[in-house]
């Protein structure tokens, strides 16, 4: 082998690991700077805001489904097998239970699925040209499934007593 690329070989080599080392050094910096724990809490409060928002517009009051909301299940969303009484208040209740649990950080586990069992019926079935925001959501609620809800939350002050 040719000394002289020999050399070279050796001193991309090494810069490509200094790079690589510096990279590396930034992702762990950046890990320990936005812990899971921080990440947690933002994505149960940020998903929780989208349905909780949207299970107030289909109430008034505390929880009386309005005729909007059965209008708004009858002729726009239109989902099969489901009648539109039943429809309309199981996603205004799931809309309201499962952020508050999440917002908590109570059974965060069960309600991100339950919110992603939603977000996929929404998809499918009512806005399938709406996939971008509805990936956006589903990434946020993959990640609580996964990870869990994080130190700041009742799962884990009740799995700690």
């Amino acid at each position: 082998m040719n000394p002289a690329f020999s050399t070279t070989a050796n001193a991309a080599s090494t810069e490509s690991s200094g790079l690589r080392g510096l990279w590396h050094g930034l992702a762990g910096w950046l890990t320990r700077l936005v812990p899971h724990d921080a990440l947690a809490l933002v994505n149960r409060v940020a998903i929780a805001a989208i349905f909780f928002m949207s299970g107030r517009t289909k109430v008034e009051g505390w929880l009386t489904v309005t005729d909007s909301a059965y209008s708004l299940f009858r002729d726009e969303y239109r989902l099969p097998l489901v009648p539109v009484e039943i429809a309309a208040h199981a996603a205004a209740y799931a809309e309201h239970l499962f952020p508050v649990l999440l917002v908590l950080g109570l059974f965060t586990r069960l309600s991100a699925l339950a919110l992603l069992g939603m977000t996929l019926v929404i998809q499918v079935f009512v806005y399938p040209d709406a996939w971008a925001t509805h990936l956006s959501w589903a990434g946020l609620l993959l990640y609580l499934v996964g990870r869990g809800a994080g130190i700041l939350s009742l799962d884990r002050w009740l799995r700690i007593r």
